[in-house]
């Protein structure tokens, strides 16, 4: 097992929400992290894990943080070159990135959050319920960003993770067609995808962890946040749209401000489905939930010929959740996206499985590439406590970004897409078990059209229209 310490923290962390992600990154900090107990503190709503916090010795304070609220309680455990790690809901994300420049802090968090209701709520608009507008807004921070605290957004498996897969694909692909490059910057990255051909991202990722209690009729079952999932899902569905793709989706609108990267579908996520692939389970069908590495990939990637897009992927994550997840979606689709009354995270109860997360790069001369983990629930168990499969994928790469963030303290807002992917992976492998790549032929026309007709483009078959589930 690595124990090795890769900074000595000087200053105090403060762990904002302690759930399965929470609870799963405590023992990684203290582990690879110089920094005693005493001077960690987690704020949270409610009462999950306080067992795990009197465990490592570390202060457990229970209270929700609100607009009005969150100023006063944190204003006495975080100053100047403190770190704030981010892994609650309904806590804006946007506003704790502020607070944190202010107090001279470092922050990390593992998706854009807004205030409770943001993410549903009728009196927003459509538009505005997204993560474009979230990731716009974010964005904006990066305003006099010179020798500001490090602030890292949306740094956990997905997104996050995944953006570090994207860059060593290309790097694979690349090396397997015979094209030298070695890209630095964006424009360097982007023209390399461009010179692959690289059409299409899939974020493809099944999970095939099994818990030993069945899900009962109204309840939520998943692997990681409940409601974290099913705010994500009620949102509309989202995707960076590619200069590929000719045929736009009826149920389609784009933004009329920000980067134009990407558009949206009038519809939930959780209830858009498309098709995808992965190694060990081939060919599978998952939902398209809106993430915010769908938009940022997208934006980094896009070569510009003047103010002329000349080449973007479409970029979109592919999620098939574990079954009782899916059964619990099933059911939330059928309440019409009122939640189920209970909740519950699978942990200590999951008998077997493995979350098989990674990028599937298509379009090029080989077809399909797909890059990323197979960590097994077993493996996870056994590299570090109090994770599972799924969470263990996201709690390192926060680890991984906290300890980046330590060694470049002063780099502003970024993104996960702008990191040294070479530096973060170091520092994710130890714990991510089987990190394969793998290239296939399947396309999404594969054993198309055979029982009944279908309305399908075969002139490319990585058109999003062929991937889309009808």
């Amino acid at each position: 097992m690595n124990d090795k310490v890769y900074f000595e923290f000087p200053g105090r962390i403060v762990l904002i929400g302690f759930g399965s992600i929470g609870q799963g990154v405590l023992p990684l900090i203290l582990r690879h992290i110089g920094i005693r107990p005493e001077r960690i503190s987690i704020v949270t709503a409610d009462d999950r894990g306080r067992n795990v916090a009197e465990e490592y010795g570390v202060k457990f304070i229970k209270e929700a943080l609100t607009r009005e609220n969150f100023r006063r309680i944190l204003d006495v455990n975080i100053g100047r070159g403190d770190f704030v790690l981010n892994v609650s809901v309904d806590v804006s994300s946007i506003a704790l990135a502020k607070y944190c420049r202010g107090r001279g802090a470092m922050y990390l968090d593992t998706c854009i959050e807004p205030w409770e209701g943001g993410y549903t709520s009728p009196t927003i608009s459509i538009a505005r319920r997204t993560n474009y507008a979230l990731r716009e807004e974010a964005l904006a921070l990066k305003s006099g960003n010179a020798r500001m605290p490090t602030a890292i957004i949306t740094h956990g498996a997905n997104p996050g993770l995944v953006s570090h897969f994207v860059k060593q694909a290309l790097l694979n692909i690349a090396a397997d067609l015979g094209v030298e490059d070695a890209p630095g910057s964006r424009e360097e990255w982007a023209r390399l995808a461009q010179k692959l051909g690289v059409t299409t991202i899939h974020i493809a990722e099944r999970d095939t962890q099994v818990s030993s209690r069945p899900k009962r009729p109204n309840e939520f079952v998943n692997t990681w946040s409940v409601d974290g999932f099913v705010g994500e899902g009620s949102q509309p569905a989202e995707l960076g749209w590619g200069t590929n793709e000719r045929n736009f989706p009826r149920d389609g609108k784009r933004h009329d401000f920000g980067c134009g990267a990407a558009i949206f579908l009038m519809q939930p996520g959780a209830a858009t489905r498309v098709r995808t692939w992965t190694p060990k389970s081939q060919n599978i069908i998952g939902y398209l939930i809106t993430h915010g590495e769908s938009i940022s990939i997208a934006d980094y990637l896009t070569v510009k010929e003047g103010t002329n897009v000349a080449h973007r992927p479409t970029v979109h994550y592919a999620y098939h959740p574990s079954d009782a997840a899916v059964l619990s979606v099933h059911e939330l689709q059928g309440r019409n996206w009122q939640p189920q009354d209970e909740k519950r995270i699978m942990t200590d109860d999951i008998v077997s499985g493995i979350d098989e997360l990674g990028v599937l790069l298509a379009g090029h001369k080989k077809n399909a590439y797909w890059y990323g983990s197979q960590l097994s629930v077993e493996e996870a168990r056994r590299l570090a406590p109090h994770n599972q499969a799924t969470s263990l994928q996201v709690t390192v790469s926060c680890l991984a970004g906290m300890i980046w963030a330590m060694e470049n303290p002063n780099r502003g807002l970024l993104e996960p897409d702008e990191l040294d992917h070479r530096r973060m992976l170091e520092l994710c492998m130890p714990y991510l078990g089987p990190v394969v790549g793998e290239y296939t032929e399947w396309t999404p026309l594969s054993d198309r059209d055979r029982l009944f007709p279908e309305d399908i483009d075969k002139s490319d078959p990585w058109q999003f229209k062929n991937v889309r589930v009808f």
